[in-house]
């Protein structure tokens, strides 16, 4: 079954006039792996977040769509802590601690901040 993340990835793929074997290459897996993720078979690795980003050099509506199709599909999200500072990892958790309490107004306040959207 074809997820959100598999038709960006194809979209941006055919996009680019790409094909399975060339995004394979540029983000180090097999042909094989990134078919499974594309028809949602495989997980997409977190890793593939920021690389996908910089490797086609993304719009901003592209990381927008990137996010959101991210955000459809995944039912949890893996954060890396290595190299951040403990106040930052403080964050995250408590962050993590409160989700499922945060409202939709807080979640979108949150969103602003973070895209660094000045009208809050």
């Amino acid at each position: 079954m074809l997820t959100s993340i598999g038709r960006f990835l194809r979209k941006l793929r055919i996009d680019e006039r790409e094909i399975l074997k060339d995004m394979a290459e540029k983000l180090e897996v097999t042909i094989s792996f990134l078919s499974a993720v594309e028809n949602g078979k495989k997980h997409m690795p977190a890793a593939w977040n920021s690389r996908i980003c910089e490797l086609y050099q993304l719009t901003e509506e592209q990381r927008k769509a990137f996010t959101t199709a991210i955000a459809e599909t995944e039912d949890a999200i893996e954060m890396n802590f290595i190299g951040q500072s403990l106040q930052n990892r403080e964050l995250a958790v408590s962050f993590a601690r409160k989700f499922s309490e945060i409202n939709d107004e807080q979640a979108e306040a949150i969103k602003n901040i973070l895209s660094g959207d000045k009208e809050q």
